[in-house]
């Protein structure tokens, strides 16, 4: 590309010499792309740059906040993100929202493949940002995670089926299931009780049949969503090798200190 211009989101940057650094930009075009700018670039705003170069390190000019995009260079169906963009608020993303704001960065700049146009994910993220932009209760906070990571889950072709085994046996209510990422969800003849304990001694990820029947046909929702949390957790961490999130140590850091 050359001197393309390009509209997205900044999910993380490093330094890169004295005034310049290297980001990692969510753009509406192109999916992630990787460039070296000029420092200063701002989280969670809208920008509008330019991207230059045919290697998978771009370099960025010219890179500023926008609140509108040319009509003149999308075509008629993009049209809806244009007016979303145009009416957004861009006042900053604080308290326990930017914590969770900067946990769908590492989630997104840590999984997506560079330069892999996902143009809906990116919708979803820009509306994702404008929720954290509201008063959220708790809940509130955690359905618009939870909400985000399905939409992530399949862009990255990962469809979970809570209605059968991974024998493709019927879910049973009464039945203790032990998630496997690789699998799907396996049988183990154990009560409650012992299921838990499997649980906790285990590290592994089991639930009831009850619970996953009830996620399957509530969606996610308040009552679902300790279910929700449990298993998407899993999977992310399943997706990092188990790797540590720097915005989950640095969220678990402000709730000690409060």
């Amino acid at each position: 590309m050359r001197n393309e211009a390009l509209v997205g989101y900044l999910l993380h940057q490093r330094p890169y010499q004295e005034k310049r650094a290297l980001y990692y930009l969510f753009s509406q075009q192109h999916g992630v792309i990787h460039g070296i700018g000029k420092k200063g670039a701002p989280l969670f705003m809208p920008l509008q740059l330019f991207a230059t170069g045919k290697r998978d390190l771009k370099t960025f000019s010219q890179i500023n906040i926008t609140s509108q995009i040319s009509t003149s260079t999308i075509s008629a169906e993009e049209t809806d993100i244009v007016v979303t963009l145009e009416s957004l608020p861009y006042g900053n993303i604080t308290g326990q929202q930017q914590y969770s704001a900067l946990y769908l960065n590492e989630i997104l700049w840590r999984l997506l493949p560079t330069e892999d146009p996902m143009p809906v994910l990116w919708q979803h993220y820009q509306n994702s940002l404008h929720q954290l932009r509201q008063p959220l209760d708790t809940d509130e906070l955690r359905l618009c995670l939870r909400q985000f990571e399905f939409y992530l889950f399949e862009e990255l072709g990962f469809t979970l089926t809570l209605t059968h085994d991974s024998v493709q046996d019927v879910i049973e209510p009464d039945c203790s299931y032990c998630f496997l990422p690789d699998v799907g969800f396996m049988p183990v003849l154990q009560n409650k009780l012992q299921s838990e304990h499997l649980e906790s001694t285990t590290m592994k990820t089991v639930f009831m049949g009850a619970e996953l029947i009830n996620m399957a046909e509530l969606g996610i929702t308040k009552m679902t969503l300790n279910h929700w949390s449990k298993l998407y957790r899993h999977l992310i961490d399943h997706l990092l090798d188990y790797q540590p999130l720097q915005s989950r140590l640095l969220w678990q850091q402000q709730r000690r200190y409060q």
